[in-house]
């Protein structure tokens, strides 16, 4: 009975392990936004209702979607590309790119002011976290291996974003 006790609870603990490990590598984690005040606030229970589960994870816990599963990594038509937790236009198909990465990518913001950007060195990297300026949600990260003009790369999670066709 002992000995089928401890084999249990081995058994528990490395699931547990493994699942902290596949939070890390799948959703990165929870991340605090930098302390300011944003004009768009929501309690945890009200973003909860407003936005999907996956949604949720990645624009409030600086989640990841996994690559490639985004819809809006292939979307071509013109638009705007808004933040999906508070509807502030952020980026524009003209400014839109193959990056080859699985993520929709902008060489640039539509306004500078339209996103905030803050170091994040998780996972052992130096990296920059852009977050809506509106709402502080969590929208991906900004590299230098970008296209000209800015030589810039706002990879972006499909989820954080809602696509709005141009009026034809």
């Amino acid at each position: 009975m002992m000995s089928r006790r401890n084999t249990l609870m081995g058994l528990g603990a490395v699931g547990a392990a493994l699942a902290g490990l596949r939070s890390l590598f799948f959703h990165g984690p929870a991340q605090a936004a930098p302390a300011r005040s944003y004009e768009v606030t929501h309690t945890e229970a009200e973003w909860k209702q407003l936005l999907t589960p996956a949604q949720f994870d990645v624009l409030r816990h600086a989640g990841t979607e996994p690559p490639f599963s985004s819809p809006l990594d292939r979307e071509k038509r013109q638009g705007i590309f808004s933040c999906a937790g508070c509807s502030l236009p952020l980026f524009s198909s003209k400014t839109k790119f193959e990056s080859g990465t699985g993520w929709p990518s902008f060489y640039q913001p539509l306004a500078k002011d339209a996103v905030d950007e803050h170091s994040d060195t998780t996972f052992g990297m130096q990296r920059t976290e852009v977050l809506c300026h509106r709402c502080g949600g969590h929208l991906g990260h900004v590299f230098s291996d970008g296209p000209k003009p800015t030589g810039l790369r706002y990879c972006m999670n499909g989820l954080a974003l809602k696509f709005t066709p141009a009026q034809a």
